[in-house]
């Protein structure tokens, strides 16, 4: 299950681990104009972790997530 909600500078996704137990903790995204965070408690200690992507590092994500194991370089935006 997940959510989508739109804020002033931002649009959250929060992704809800359904299921078999164990589950995971809830994941955040935040996605601003400038890059995308990933949030996720941790039980372990008691804290937010979190993550910043760069607009590029999301495109590169993106790519990746339909391509086989190896390198790759992507062409530059226009």
């Amino acid at each position: 299950m997940f959510s989508i909600e739109h804020e002033f500078d931002s649009t959250v996704i929060t992704l809800v681990d359904e299921g078999e137990t164990p589950l995971a903790e809830d994941v955040i995204v935040n996605a601003f104009e400038e890059c995308v965070t990933v949030e996720q408690y941790d039980p372990r200690t008691d804290r937010i972790q979190k993550i910043t992507l760069s607009m590029s590092q999301l495109r590169d994500l993106g790519a990746a997530l339909d391509l086989p194991e190896g390198v790759y370089l992507r062409e530059p935006l226009p």
